[in-house]
């Protein structure tokens, strides 16, 4: 277990220049900055700080971050020591990593990685504003508008856009694959005619030679990312199209820094729920996935393609670390005839890159209309060119 605490005590996060307590992260200084003294800063970058960048090669067995241990349910409830006035306040962790002593005001917070799934070893912070992931948005849904649900152009808000910081494990591996199967290399190819009914049917045949396929690497993969939140993992409920986060990715982990609770004030932070054991399945596919692109520019002389029927990932050694990476979010609820919502809508924006995807409420009159008028369309140049043909 690599120990990735900040060893700060719970309460007061300090600012390193003053002293104060009044500290949040400014995204057009894209640093956090201290309300009394205005010093800006960042903390350092997690990788550099904590050896995390040493060769994947070298790696064997299964190591783990502090803040990937197993999340406990039971963790639910803290207790911070104000070290200004000594007072005691009692906070939800699974709703909040920040309060207020009730007595002197100083600003507490969480430091400690509690094996909730709440604080993570390292936080991407955000670079996009919320000005800019609003235009992002209102361009994405502008394009889709000519089809989508009357309901959603009229009670469209982009401003309603939150900034959430999405719970990620991110591994490195060092593996060995194999992957086995057949391949086909045509040596002829020929056509044939034959009668079918009063129509002359044309077809084209391939012979082939069949060959065993096998290709076997080392492969040292970096910065995997897999969602580690259930809500809005790959296997979520499907009454939401939470996929999209997939679709906004990559994010430059590597260039996560070590948590600090000040970075996810202002924004809302989803709380990890899964454990490495939870998204190993997963791991492993895209693992696989990457052995076979490896393995494609290898297999080129197989023009007919190879079927790889066996598959597997031999693992040296892996590095797992666990982030919260920053997301523009919108949401939209769609309702049925009942009036109740059955279908929420995301649109999420990178909030590092800018990378936009959602989904939009489709109108199934308006494409059924479209569809229709492309056919009458279609229907009126086909009678025309057959009227032309008798004149020919």
């Amino acid at each position: 277990m690599i120990d990735t605490s900040s060893g700060r005590a719970d309460g007061l996060a300090r600012c390193p220049s003053c002293g104060g307590t009044d500290i949040a992260y400014s995204l057009q200084q894209k640093a956090l900055v201290c309300g009394h003294c205005r010093s800006a800063w960042n903390e350092p970058v997690l990788e550099t700080e904590f050896g995390l960048d040493s060769s994947i090669a070298e790696l064997r067995g299964h190591t783990m971050a502090s803040g990937t241990q197993d999340v406990r349910d039971d963790l639910t409830q803290m207790t911070l020591k104000c070290q200004g006035c000594g007072a005691e306040v009692v906070i939800n962790v699974d709703e909040q990593l920040h309060a207020r002593c009730h007595w002197c005001r100083q600003h507490l917070s969480v430091n400690s990685q509690i094996p909730n799934g709440a604080v993570p070893d390292a936080v991407l912070p955000f670079q996009l504003t919320r000005e800019e992931a609003i235009a992002r948005i209102e361009e994405f849904a502008g394009k889709r508008r000519t089809f989508a649900l009357g309901a959603f152009k009229n009670e469209f808000v982009p401003e309603n856009v939150m900034g959430v910081y999405i719970p990620y494990l991110v591994v490195d591996g060092n593996l060995h694959a194999v992957v086995q199967g057949t391949g086909e290399v045509t040596t002829r190819q020929y056509t044939v005619s034959r009668k079918v009914g009063d129509r002359t049917v044309r077809e084209t045949y391939y012979d082939a030679d069949v060959y065993a396929v096998e290709r076997a690497f080392d492969m040292l993969v970096n910065d995997l990312t897999v969602e580690s939140s259930e809500r809005y993992s790959a296997g979520a409920a499907r009454g939401a199209t939470t996929n999209v986060l997939n679709a906004v990715q990559p994010y430059d982990v590597h260039a996560a820094v070590v948590y600090n609770p000040n970075y996810l004030k202002g924004f809302t932070s989803e709380r990890r729920d899964l454990n490495v054991r939870d998204v190993d399945d997963q791991v492993e596919e895209k693992f696989l996935a990457i052995a076979r692109a490896k393995a494609l520019p290898t297999i080129s002389r197989y023009d007919r393609g190879v079927r790889w029927e066996q598959e597997g990932v031999g693992v040296r050694g892996t590095r797992w670390v666990s982030v919260a990476v920053p997301v523009w979010l919108y949401s939209y609820g769609q309702r049925n005839s009942q009036g109740t919502v059955d279908m929420v809508h995301y649109i999420a924006v990178n909030g590092r890159t800018g990378t936009t995807m959602g989904s939009v409420p489709v109108s199934h009159p308006k494409i059924f209309a479209a569809s229709c008028a492309v056919g009458t369309v279609v229907g009126v140049i086909a009678a025309v060119i057959g009227v032309l043909a008798m004149f020919v």
